[in-house]
């Protein structure tokens, strides 16, 4: 059951998570700075830079081309080249830039408006689950976050067998996607999930839970 996107609150959101993540980050100390988030082989460096790289580039088609085409094809090596580059600099300054363009609206190609803001969402809570802090998106955040990584503008991203029959059932939000086993639990928790973020799996239950389970194992 998915709702027609405000792509300006979209906009909002994605604007509130940047400064919601700077104020986190800005109390971090050395130490904390280099903790694994739950991004997969990053940091809690590696995940500031990786937000602040987007606000950026230059998202006009022949620039997106020509990266493509310089990495081959290999989105994933862009964006991890990409990202440890900036991560290079002092946290200072990555702070720095992500409250300073908080505001950046940005549209990717073939992500949208919605890919950037599901982005905030699910790497603001890499950066504070495993600092043990509550600091997160706003509730209605993950509604248009599930509705973006269930959907053709994910691909490429997550695999999209991983949500394929199952039921998504958000309790806070009252609110489903797809059809077949069900999986219950709270919006943040099925979105940490489907993206791949095992931590949450114990926060979700249904008879969907261990098809889940068996497929972010595999």
């Amino acid at each position: 059951m998915r709702s027609r996107p405000d792509l300006e609150d979209a906009h909002r959101i994605a604007e509130e998570n940047r400064l919601r993540t700077a104020d986190l980050l800005a109390g971090l100390t050395p130490e904390q700075w280099e903790t694994p988030s739950l991004c997969a082989g990053w940091t809690m460096r590696e995940v500031a830079a990786h937000l602040l790289d987007p606000l950026e580039r230059d998202w006009r088609w022949p620039s997106v081309i020509r990266e493509v085409v310089r990495y081959r094809g290999d989105l994933d090596r862009l964006m991890d080249e990409s990202t440890r580059s900036v991560a290079a600099r002092p946290t200072e300054e990555l702070v720095a830039g992500l409250r300073g363009r908080a505001a950046t609206r940005l549209r990717v190609p073939m992500t949208g408006v919605l890919g950037p803001m599901s982005d905030t969402c699910i790497h603001l809570r890499d950066i504070a689950r495993p600092l043990g802090s509550s600091v997160g998106p706003s509730t209605r955040a993950w509604g248009p976050t599930i509705d973006f990584l269930v959907s053709s503008g994910a691909r490429g991203y997550i695999p999209r067998e991983r949500s394929r029959g199952l039921r998504l059932v958000a309790t806070d939000l009252d609110r489903f996607w797809g059809e077949g086993e069900t999986v219950t639990g709270t919006g943040e928790a099925l979105a940490l999930a489907i993206s791949g973020r095992a931590v949450t799996l114990p926060e979700l239950d249904g008879p969907g839970a261990a098809t889940l389970r068996r497929r972010l194992a595999a």
